[in-house]
């Protein structure tokens, strides 16, 4: 059984308040090298690009994309466009984007492959 809101002693209902909630931007939180380090590795393990990608903008526009722009040689809108969850950027522009926020991609063997290795 569901319940009727309760009416005011006019019989209107009570007026609802507007919650003034923004919506999450991780950006504002990256400001220390081991969060943006453990925030981009986390999306780097999740095997997906498009949650890669939209990491690094978040780490660019939290780092500042006009800097970015400079650094990379790259348009600051052309940046917002390859760096959004929407787009699948050639990977130079990955690269060139890790590089200017002074990162480097690693590779190694995973796990699974170093047991079948030693196995």
């Amino acid at each position: 059984m569901t319940r009727k809101p309760k009416r005011s002693a006019a019989g209107r209902q009570p007026r609802r308040r507007r919650v003034g909630l923004k919506p999450f931007d991780a950006a504002e939180f990256l400001n220390d090298e081991r969060l943006v380090l453990a925030y981009l590795r986390e999306a780097l393990s999740t095997g997906d690009a498009r949650v890669l990608v939209a990491a690094l903008g978040d780490v660019a526009r939290a780092r500042g994309m006009s800097g970015l722009s400079r650094s990379t040689g790259l348009g600051r809108e052309n940046l917002y466009r390859a760096l959004s969850a929407q787009t699948n950027p050639r990977i130079d522009t990955v690269f060139r984007v890790a590089s200017a926020l002074g990162m480097q991609f690693d590779l190694r063997w995973s796990t699974s492959r170093a047991r079948k290795a030693a196995g």
